[in-house]
C-alpha cells in the first residue's frame, strides 16, 4: 500500500527532482548572501568625508547657539555714560536697540562730539521716551563740553592769560603757512580747531583749495574769507613708491584703495596715470579729481 502512495511515474520524478534542484540553489544563495557574503570596508576618503560632514554640523549648531545667545535680550543696566567713549556693549546694556548704538557710533567716526546731554538726543532712532530715561544718567567729560570747542569766541580766562587778540575785518592769511597761533586770531576759531586745521593739512600734504576746510569738524563756510592758497605747496604722494600703509593714511584713500594700487603694482608694474586708476571701481570720478594734485607718478 506504501509503496503505491510513494509511486511516481518517470516524468513526475523528473519534476519533482527539478523542483528539489531549485529549492537547493535557492538556499544555497540565501545562506550565502546572510553568512559569508564580504562587506566592504568604508573607504579612507569616504570615512573623512563621513567625519567631516559630522563636524560641519557640530559647528552649524554651534553657530546656531551663538545666534540665539546673541538674539536674546541683554539685561538693562542703567549706570552713567559718557555717549562719547561709550562702547556698542555698555549702550545696549542701556536698553538701546542695535540700530541705534551703530547710529551713534557712526556719529562719532565722522568726528561727531556730544557737548551737553541735550546733543544727544538728536541721535536718529532714538525716542524721547528713550532719552528722557537716559538722561539723568549722561556725564559729559571735560574735553568735549562746549567751553573746549566754542566757535563764537575764544573763552579763557582773564585772571590766568591775556585775550587773544582777533584780526579785523578783511584780513586773508595763507592757509598753509598760518600757524596755530596765527589760526586762533581768526574770528570764529579756537584753540581747538585750530589744531585740527593744522593736523589735517598734515594728514593731506597741504591745501590746494580753501573749500577743502569743510572737510573738517565745525568748519562753515563763513570762515573761508580769512583764507587763501597761494601757489603750488603740495607734499605729493608717491604712486608707484609709497607702502600700503603710508597709501590709506591719506584722507582722501582707505584701505581697499590702496590695496588696489599696491596690487596692480605687484602684478602689472609702474602705474603711470590717473586713467589707469579709473578702470577700478574703488575710485570714483570725484576720488580721482580729490587726488590729483596730490599723486605723483616717476
Amino acid at each position: 500500500m506504501w509503496k503505491e502512495f510513494f509511486y511516481y511515474t518517470k516524468s513526475e520524478r523528473r519534476v519533482l527532482l527539478l523542483l528539489l534542484l531549485i529549492a537547493c540553489v535557492l538556499l544555497v544563495l540565501l545562506v550565502l548572501r546572510r553568512w559569508k557574503l564580504p562587506v566592504s570596508p568604508v573607504p579612507l576618503s569616504d570615512s573623512a568625508q563621513i567625519d567631516s560632514f559630522l563636524l560641519t554640523l557640530e559647528e552649524r549648531d554651534s553657530i546656531r547657539m551663538k545666534r540665539y545667545e546673541k538674539s536674546l535680550p541683554l539685561p538693562v543696566v542703567l549706570k552713567t555714560f559718557d555717549p562719547n567713549t561709550a562702547d556698542s556693549l555698555s549702550l545696549r546694556q542701556l536698553g538701546l536697540p542695535s540700530y541705534v548704538v551703530r547710529n551713534i557710533l557712526r556719529y562719532r567716526a565722522k568726528g561727531g562730539v556730544f557737548r551737553n546731554a541735550d546733543s544727544f538726543s538728536k541721535i536718529y532712532g532714538l525716542t524721547s521716551e528713550q532719552f528722557a530715561e537716559l538722561k539723568p544718567y549722561i556725564v559729559i567729560a571735560d574735553v568735549y563740553k562746549p567751553s573746549m570747542y566754542d566757535t563764537s569766541a575764544v573763552r579763557i580766562k582773564e585772571d590766568t592769560m591775556p585775550q587773544v587778540m582777533k584780526y579785523p575785518v578783511g584780513t586773508v592769511i595763507d592757509l598753509n603757512k598760518a600757524d596755530t597761533a596765527s589760526l586762533k586770531c581768526v574770528p570764529g576759531i579756537g584753540s581747538g580747531i585750530a589744531r585740527m586745521i593744522v593736523a589735517y593739512r598734515e594728514r593731506l600734504g597741504g591745501f590746494y583749495s580753501v573749500s577743502q576746510l569743510q572737510e573738517i569738524a565745525y568748519v562753515d563756510t563763513s570762515m573761508n574769507k580769512w583764507f587763501r592758497v597761494d601757489g603750488e605747496v603740495l607734499r605729493k604722494l608717491s604712486v608707484n613708491e609709497s607702502s600700503l600703509e603710508k597709501l590709506r593714511n591719506h584722507p582722501y584713500m582707505n584701505f581697499y584703495k590702496a590695496k588696489v594700487i599696491v596690487e596692480y603694482r605687484r602684478k602689472r608694474g609702474k602705474i603711470k596715470s590717473l586713467s589707469q586708476l579709473s578702470m577700478f571701481e574703488e575710485f570714483t570720478e570725484k576720488d580721482l579729481e580729490r587726488l590729483a594734485p596730490y599723486f605723483l607718478f616717476e
